[in-house]
């Protein structure tokens, strides 16, 4: 696989991977999963985000029927574009992604990948699937973010980020509108850094920057 080129701007690097699908696998992603309470984590998060630090923001709301208007909110608190996901959307750094509705989110040749929810009723598992989806298909550094939220989706699929040599962080319990998902994500055992969104966002950009030093 080619290596991610030293020193791209951000647009650079956008054109980059478009045009090269095939490697674009090099170019590191984030998910970040959360659910109720999580508009606010979402928010103190991009703010503080850098609009060309190459990589890839995935937020996936664990929401089962309600529309998601992310995709619509979140551009006031970023530079970086923010797009709903549609089927084989190509996924490139300096952009933040957002999960539809009732569908589980997978990646597949540098694409996302919509199917229908597997888990219509009951709490669904969006998050998990996704973050197992990239532990199978993708090849360039993952960051997994747990941040508030009900339940405990994502957790089952920490320790197989952390065994691709992924990065597992979770929200600080007291800075969590709903701290279930972010607890579940802790007791897993698999959780590498425990912050604020503020600090999360600090970690991101250090990994991000580490990441384009080794390529």
């Amino acid at each position: 696989m080619v290596g991610l080129p030293k020193g791209l701007q951000h647009s650079e690097l956008q054109v980059w991977c478009a045009l090269n699908k095939s490697v674009a696998k090099d170019c590191p992603v984030v998910c970040v999963g959360g659910s109720a309470g999580g508009l606010d984590a979402y928010i103190r998060l991009l703010k503080q985000l850098p609009a060309d630090m190459g990589v890839a923001i995935v937020i996936v709301n664990h929401l089962r029927t309600v529309a998601t208007q992310l995709h619509e909110i979140l551009p006031r608190y970023t530079k970086m574009p923010v797009e709903l996901i549609t089927e084989r959307l190509l996924i490139q750094p300096n952009r933040v992604f957002i999960i539809p509705a009732q569908r589980d989110l997978h990646v597949l040749d540098g694409t996302f990948r919509l199917k229908p929810i597997s888990k219509p009723r009951g709490w669904p598992d969006v998050i998990t699937v996704f973050l197992r989806s990239l532990t199978q298909h993708w090849g360039g550094k993952l960051i997994a973010v747990i941040v508030s939220g009900y339940d405990g989706d994502g957790a089952a699929a920490l320790c197989g980020i952390k065994e691709v040599g992924g990065t597992t962080i979770a929200q600080e319990l007291d800075t969590a509108g709903q701290p279930d998902m972010p607890r579940s994500a802790i007791a897993s055992g698999c959780i590498d850094f425990v912050l604020s969104p503020e600090d999360i966002a600090r970690e991101i950009v250090r990994i991000a920057q580490d990441a384009q030093e080794v390529n």
